[in-house]
């Protein structure tokens, strides 16, 4: 195993200054507010996917303090698309602790960082090499796949003995100097060269590869056990006004699409629909159109979903009572945080885009 002047580093340097990604938004400006941003963003998503949602952000969000200040739903309403809805959540509730305890400055020491929200220790460690240059080591998904082919590592990095052993090779590969570049070269690296479908005539170490002299790169890494991933099944229902507004409820703050506004979600029970809606909601619907069932899928379930239509007789200003409940005009979207399927139901049954 190399030590921290290796020919793995200055191979990889080499190729990075060549071939790497230079021009991301959040490299024109390395603060340690953009890099955090774009950190939690690139949690289990691609760049491709991110660098809009970032542009977003920052323009409503420039600073810790803009961000800090806002409500949680202009916050998920910017998050509507990117997913794991926890990470915006976080991101927010860090953002105030970093404004109340840190007078809006990111810390920058290991330990503090890694003390926030939703921060890990590949995440606190990217944070301040990218935007410090301190010496950290990271180790993504992206670098668990290059290593892991790199040495022939068998067995599913996710388990506790196999990640150890890859934090050990990522700590002596990480070199002492040029911290910020040998972080995005790793990355850049696992995304676009060393990629779930290799590309290895491209790498800068493909000498150094045992599992390209083996000639079996694709069985690393080695994928977890699948187990079948269970079916759910859910009625959202669009219920309209004489104004053509949708009738949404907030979830709770907490679990799938934590603190998003939704449909109103019916389950097959001893109620029908009309039943349920005058008992929960305390509204008189008229018929129901049902729509085609379709799937949306998260890491451990699938849901599959059938919107159903139907228009309210009784007053709109009934449910406005109700602090969980708003009667969203589409035509004039405010800035709520909205779930994938939500948007799709909105936008395949009313013609809106809802997330402007």
């Amino acid at each position: 195993m190399e030590n921290n002047s290796s020919p793995f580093s200055q191979r990889l340097l080499s190729w990075y200054a060549q071939h790497g990604r230079h021009d991301l938004p959040w490299q024109s400006d390395r603060s340690l507010y953009r890099v955090w941003v774009s950190e939690i963003m690139l949690q289990q998503t691609q760049v491709i996917t991110v660098i809009p949602y970032f542009e977003r952000f920052m323009e409503s969000f420039p600073d810790i303090y803009s961000l800090a200040d806002a409500s949680q739903d202009e916050v998920l309403h910017l998050w509507t698309g990117l997913g794991y809805y926890a990470r915006a959540r976080n991101l927010h509730k860090a953002a105030q602790f970093i404004r109340d305890e840190y007078n809006a400055q990111f810390p920058e020491d290991y330990d503090s960082v890694l003390a926030l929200p939703g921060i890990g220790p590949s995440t606190a460690g990217a944070i301040l090499a990218q935007a410090l240059g301190q010496r950290y080591v990271i180790l993504d998904g992206n670098v668990k796949r290059v290593l892991t082919r790199l040495y022939a590592i068998e067995g599913w990095p996710g388990k506790k003995a196999i990640e150890n052993q890859l934090w050990e090779i990522a700590t002596s590969l990480t070199p002492e100097q040029q911290l910020t570049d040998y972080t995005q070269a790793i990355m850049d690296l696992g995304a676009t060269v060393c990629a779930r479908k290799s590309n290895c005539p491209a790498c800068p170490v493909i000498e150094l590869c045992v599992a390209h002299k083996q000639g079996n790169v694709a069985d690393y890494p080695t994928p977890k056990k699948r187990k079948v991933i269970p079916v759910k099944t859910t009625q959202m229902l669009i219920l309209t006004n004489k104004k053509g507004e949708v009738l949404l409820q907030q979830r709770p703050p907490s679990g799938i699409w934590g603190g998003l506004w939704s449909l109103p979600e019916y389950s097959d029970g001893k109620d029908s629909i009309q039943q349920w809606c005058k008992k929960e909601l305390g509204l008189v619907i008229q018929h129901c159109e049902t729509q085609p069932v379709f799937r949306h899928t998260f890491s451990h379930f699938h849901l599959d979903i059938t919107p159903v239509i139907s228009q309210v007789k009784s007053p709109a200003n009934h449910v406005m009572e109700a602090d969980n409940r708003v009667w969203y005009n589409t035509q004039q979207p405010e800035s709520l945080g909205l779930p994938a399927p939500v948007v799709k139901i909105l936008n395949g049954n009313l013609g809106v885009v809802p997330h402007g």
